[in-house]
C-alpha cells in the first residue's frame, strides 16, 4: 500500500512537471492559454469540485446527521457549477479576463479590485486547508504518521507541482486523477455490495435519515436555505471556477463543461453517501463512539475490502486531495500577483508576472498550511470559505453582470455591508445562519448604494 502511495505521487509530481513545459508566459500559467479541450475543462472542474470534502467531509455529515444534513455539500455545490454554466460562463468569457479581479476592476475601479481580490484569497485559505488536513488525516490511517507531520507533507507535494507548472500542470493532473477518483469509488461500491445489499443498508437507517426538508419553523427554513446557498451561490464568485471558465477554448466548451461537471458532481456525490450509510450498518460503533467521524469511509474500507480496492479507494482519496488543493493553491495566487502585487509594483513585464504569481503561490500556501494545523474539521472549513464569498463577492459580480445601474459605491457599500453584517452575526451567534444577514446587508448595500450617486 505505501509502494503503490509512494509511485502514485511520484507519477503525479513528473505528470506536473511534464506538464509545466507548456508554460511560456502568464496566460499559459494562470488559464493553460485558453486551450483546455472540452474534456479537459470537465475533468479539472469536477475533479477540482470533487474533494475531501465531498469524500470524507460529507460522508461523516451524512452518517450522523441524515440527508438534511449534506444539502450544502454535494446539492448546494453541483447548484453552483450548473448555475455557472447556465448564467455567467457565457457573458464572463465573453470579457477575456485573465483573473476575477480584473473583472471588479473593468466593471467598477481599481479599490474595488483590491477589496474584492482579498475577499477572494479569504475565501480558498481555508479551503485550501481543509485539504491538508484531509492529507494528514489519510497519510495518518495509511502509515501511522502524525496527523500534523501528513498535513506539511501533503502541503509540499501539491505546493512544488503548483509553484512550477501552473494552470496546465492542475488541468492535467486533475484529469489523470478524476480517472482515479471514478475507479476507486466504481471498486469499493462492487466489492461493499457483495458485502450488504442495499436492502440491508436503507433497513438499517433510523426513521426520518433521509428527509430533505426542515422541521416546521421559520428559523429552520432560513437555516435550509443558507445551506443551498452558501457554496450554491457563494462559490459562483470562484477564482478557481472562473479559471476553468476563461481557460476552456471556446465560450460554447465553457458553458458545457461547468453543466458537465455539475450533473457529473451530484452523481459522483452520492457514491460516498452510500459508502458512509453501510458503514452505519457494518459499524455502527463508529458512528456511535469518539473516533473522528470524518474517517468513516477509510475505516470501511480497511475493515471490509481487499487490498486491491483498498488501493484504488486510498488513491481515489489521495486523487480528491491533490487535484483540489492545486487548484485552490493556484487561485488565490492568481489574485495575490495579478491583482494586488502587481498595482503596488506599477508596470512590469509579463516574465516578472509569471514570476510573482510563482511567489504568490508560496505565500498562499504557506498561509493555508498555518490555518490547517490550527483547525481540523473539513466540512467546517470548507463552508467557511464559501460564506465569505457569498457576503463579499457573489452581489457585485451577479449585479455587475445582469444590472446596469450596479455603480462603484454600491460595489464598495456591498462588500463592506456584508462581510460586516456576517462577522457581526457571527460574534453574536445569531440562531439563523449569518450568511443570511450578510447576504442580505450586501444585496441592501447594493441598490442603495447605486441609487445614492443617481441621486447625488
Amino acid at each position: 500500500m505505501i509502494l503503490f502511495i509512494v509511485i502514485y505521487l511520484l507519477v503525479t509530481i513528473i505528470v506536473g512537471l511534464l506538464a509545466a513545459r507548456l508554460v511560456h508566459n502568464t496566460e499559459d500559467y494562470l488559464l493553460a492559454g485558453r486551450r483546455l479541450p472540452f474534456y479537459l475543462a470537465t475533468g479539472t472542474l469536477f475533479a477540482t469540485w470533487f474533494g475531501t470534502e465531498t469524500i470524507l467531509g460529507s460522508s461523516s455529515e451524512f452518517a450522523s446527521g441524515g440527508l438534511i444534513a449534506v444539502v450544502r455539500d454535494p446539492f448546494g455545490a453541483a447548484m453552483c457549477l450548473i448555475l455557472v454554466g447556465l448564467f455567467y460562463a457565457r457573458p464572463l468569457y465573453r470579457m477575456k479576463l485573465l483573473t476575477f479581479g480584473d473583472f471588479y476592476r473593468r466593471r467598477y475601479s481599481k479599490t474595488v479590485e483590491i477589496v474584492s481580490g482579498i475577499c477572494i484569497i479569504l475565501t480558498y485559505l481555508s479551503w485550501i486547508a481543509a485539504q491538508m488536513v484531509a492529507f494528514g488525516i489519510l497519510a495518518n490511517s495509511l502509515t501511522g504518521i502524525d496527523t500534523g507531520t501528513g498535513i506539511v507533507a501533503g502541503a509540499l507535494l501539491v505546493t512544488a507541482y503548483t509553484f512550477i507548472g501552473g494552470m496546465w500542470s492542475v488541468s492535467v493532473t486533475d484529469f489523470m486523477q478524476m480517472i482515479f477518483i471514478l475507479a476507486g469509488l466504481l471498486a469499493a461500491v462492487v466489492e461493499v455490495s457483495g458485502i450488504i445489499s442495499l436492502r440491508e443498508i436503507f433497513e438499517g437507517a433510523p426513521d426520518g435519515f433521509f428527509r430533505f426538508y426542515p422541521e416546521p419553523g421559520a428559523g429552520n427554513h432560513a437555516n435550509y436555505i443558507a445551506a443551498w446557498i452558501t457554496i450554491g451561490l457563494g462559490s459562483i464568485a470562484g477564482q478557481d471556477i472562473f479559471q476553468r471558465v476563461m481557460g476552456s477554448r471556446s465560450e460554447r466548451v465553457a458553458v458545457w463543461s461547468s453543466l458537465s461537471a455539475g450533473l457529473m458532481y451530484l452523481t459522483v456525490a452520492m457514491v460516498p453517501l452510500m459508502l458512509a450509510l453501510a458503514a452505519r450498518v457494518l459499524m455502527p460503533e463508529v458512528v456511535a463512539g469518539e473516533r473522528d467521524h470524518q474517517m468513516i469511509i477509510p475505516d470501511l474500507i480497511s475493515q471490509y475490502t481487499s487490498p486491491l480496492v483498498r488501493i484504488l479507494l486510498f488513491g481515489a482519496l489521495l486523487s480528491a486531495i491533490l487535484s483540489t488543493a492545486s487548484s485552490a493553491i493556484l487561485a488565490p495566487s492568481a489574485i495575490l500577483g495579478n491583482n494586488i502585487i502587481k498595482p503596488a509594483w506599477g508596470n512590469v513585464s509579463d516574465k516578472t508576472l509569471l514570476r510573482l504569481s510563482r511567489l504568490s503561490v508560496l505565500i498562499v500556501s504557506a498561509v493555508a498550511l498555518f490555518i490547517a494545523l490550527k483547525r481540523g474539521n473539513i466540512y467546517a472549513l470548507v463552508g467557511q470559505a464559501s460564506s465569505v464569498g457569498l457576503v463579499s463577492l457573489f452581489v457585485p459580480l451577479t449585479a455587475g453582470l445582469f444590472w446596469k445601474r450596479a455603480t462603484v459605491r454600491g460595489a464598495m457599500i456591498s462588500i463592506c455591508a456584508g462581510v460586516t453584517v456576517w462577522l457581526a452575526a457571527s460574534f453574536i451567534a445569531t440562531a439563523v445562519d449569518p450568511v443570511l444577514f450578510g447576504l442580505a446587508a450586501a444585496v441592501a448595500g447594493m441598490i442603495s448604494g447605486s441609487y445614492l450617486r443617481d441621486n447625488a
